[in-house]
C-alpha cells in the first residue's frame, strides 16, 4: 500500500504530500521504509524537485531533512551519484544566511561526503570554496552558532580532501594558496581550530605523490614551519604529519628541512611528549623520515648533534612494526654515513642489546630481522660496539635464522654469520 501511495505522490509531482509522507513513516520501520522508498527511485525525483522548489522554504526544509535520512544508508548513495545533487546543495548553500538552515545542509553533506563518487562531485560543485568562505565569516566570532558551524565546516573540509583523485584535481585549481593565506592570518595566537583544519587539509593534499613538488614549490613547507612554535598537541601533530608528507620522496626537501637546526631541536624535544602519544610517535617518524628520504650526512649529523639518535633507538621497540621498521632503516643509514659521530649514542641508547632482542623475538616481522642484522653488519667498523656484539653472543642467534621461511631473511643471515665469524 506505501509503495502504490508514494509512487502516485511521485508520479503527480505532488511534493507537499509526499514530504509529509516521508516524515511520517519516518519513526515506523524507518530502515525497512527508506530502503523502499530507495527501490522507488525517490532521490532522483527528490533531487530534481528540490532545484524547481528550491526558493520555497518549507518544502526545502522537507526535503533535507528526506535526504539526511535517506544518506545514512549505504544503498542510497549510488543514487545520489547519479543525480546533481552536489550542484543543488552547493546552489542551496550559498544562497543560505540562516544557521539553522545551513547545519540541516551540513547534516546533508556529511554523509554523502563519505563516498568517493559524490566526494568528487561536491568539490567540482565548489563546496570546498563555500566552506573557506564559512571559515573565514565565522572565525573570529563569538557565539555559539559561529564556533559550531565552523567546527562543522573544518571538519567536512578536510573530510572533502581526501582520496588522490579529489586532491589531485583541488591542488590543479589553487586551493593551496586558498589555505596558505588562511593560515598566515593564524599564525600569532589564531583559532586553533582553523590552524588544525588547513594543517589537515595540506597533509591529505600531499599524500598524492605528483602534488608533493607543486606543494614545495608553492611554499607549504614554509608556511608550517611557521607553527613550530604552538603549544597545542592537534596543531603539533597536524603539522608534523603535514611535514612528513610533503618529504616523502623528495630528497631535497628532506635535506632542506633535515638540515634545519630549530626543525630537529624541536622534533627531539617532542620526542618526549609522552603525555601527548601522536605527537611523540610523529615526531619520531617525521625524524626518521628526514634521514630515510635524504640519505643525506649533513642530515645525519644534525640528528646526532640534535641529540635525536637515542629517540630513534627507542622507536626500533615500538609496538607498530611499521615505526620500526623505519627506525631501522634510519639508524642504517646514520652507521653507514657517520658511524664514528654516532658510536657514542648508540653506545648510550644500548643499540646493540636493541637488536639482539629484535632478533631473538620470534614475533618479530621478517623486515625488522633483516634490517636489524643490516644493522649489526654496519655497526661492526666500530671498536666498543664490536665488543658488544661479541658479548651477546649474536652468531647463535643469526645462525638459527638461517632456516628461516623467509628467504630474504635466511640470506642475510647466512651473510651477518659470515661477517661475524671473520670479525671474531
Amino acid at each position: 500500500m506505501l509503495n502504490l501511495i508514494c509512487a502516485s505522490l511521485i508520479q503527480a509531482h505532488l511534493f507537499p504530500s509526499f514530504c509529509h509522507i516521508l516524515l511520517l513513516f519516518h519513526h515506523l520501520h524507518r530502515d525497512t521504509l527508506q530502503a523502499q522508498l530507495i527501490n522507488l527511485g525517490v532521490i532522483p525525483t527528490l533531487v530534481k524537485l528540490l532545484g524547481i522548489h528550491s526558493h520555497n522554504t518549507a518544502l526545502t526544509e522537507m526535503c533535507l531533512i528526506a535526504f539526511g535520512n535517506l544518506a545514512e544508508l549505504e544503498s542510497s548513495k549510488e543514487q545520489f551519484a547519479s543525480t546533481n545533487i552536489a550542484d543543488e546543495l552547493v546552489h542551496l548553500f550559498q544562497k543560505q544566511t540562516e544557521h539553522e538552515k545551513k547545519e540541516m545542509i551540513f547534516e546533508v553533506l556529511a554523509p554523502l561526503a563519505e563516498n568517493d563518487v559524490i566526494k568528487l562531485q561536491l568539490v567540482e560543485a565548489g563546496l570546498v570554496e563555500c566552506l573557506l568562505e564559512v571559515v573565514a565569516q565565522t572565525v573570529d566570532g563569538e557565539r555559539e552558532e559561529d564556533i559550531a558551524q565552523l567546527k562543522t565546516a573544518s571538519d567536512l573540509m578536510v573530510l572533502l580532501l581526501l582520496g588522490d583523485g579529489n586532491c589531485i584535481h583541488m591542488v590543479d585549481t589553487g586551493i593551496v594558496q586558498k589555505l596558505l593565506e588562511l593560515l598566515e592570518r593564524h599564525v600569532e595566537e589564531g583559532n586553533v581550530t582553523v590552524q588544525h583544519a588547513a594543517l589537515s587539509a595540506l597533509r591529505n593534499l600531499a599524500i598524492p605523490v605528483v602534488n608533493k613538488s607543486k606543494m614545495l614549490c608553492a611554499g607549504v613547507a614554509d608556511v608550517v614551519l611557521k607553527f613550530l612554535q604552538s603549544e597545542m598537541p592537534p596543531v603539533q601533530f597536524k603539522l608534523l604529519g603535514t611535514l612528513r608528507m610533503l618529504i616523502d620522496t623528495q630528497a631535497e626537501a628532506a635535506e632542506q628541512l633535515g638540515t634545519n637546526g630549530k626543525l630537529v631541536e624541536r622534533l627531539v624535544e617532542w620526542c618526549e611528549a609522552k603525555d601527548h602519544a601522536g605527537v611523540m610517535g610523529e615526531s619520531n617518524r617525521l625524524l626518521s623520515a628526514l634521514i630515510r628520504h635524504s640519505k643525506s650526512k649533513e642530515v645525519v649529523r644534525t640528528v646526532i648533534q640534535k641529540g635525536g639518535v637515542k629517540h630513534l633507538v627507542t622507536m626500533a621497540t615500538s609496538e607498530h612494526m611499521i615505526m620500526q621498521n623505519e627506525a631501522l632503516v634510519a639508524l642504517g643509514l646514520i652507521a653507514a654515513l657517520d658511524l664514528v659521530a654516532a658510536e657514542k649514542d648508540f653506545v648510550g641508547a644500548n643499540l646493540v642489546s636493541v637488536l639482539h632482542k629484535l632478533l631473538s623475538d620470534e614475533r618479530s616481522a621478517p623486515e625488522i630481522k633483516y634490517n636489524s642484522m643490516i644493522l649489526i653488519c654496519a655497526v661492526m667498523g666500530s671498536e666498543p660496539l664490536h665488543k658488544e656484539v661479541q658479548s651477546l653472543a649474536f652468531i647463535d642467534v643469526v645462525s638459527k635464522l638461517r632456516s628461516h621461511e623467509n628467504k630474504t631473511v635466511s640470506h642475510q643471515a647466512s651473510l651477518t654469520e659470515q661477517r661475524l665469524t671473520a670479525q671474531s
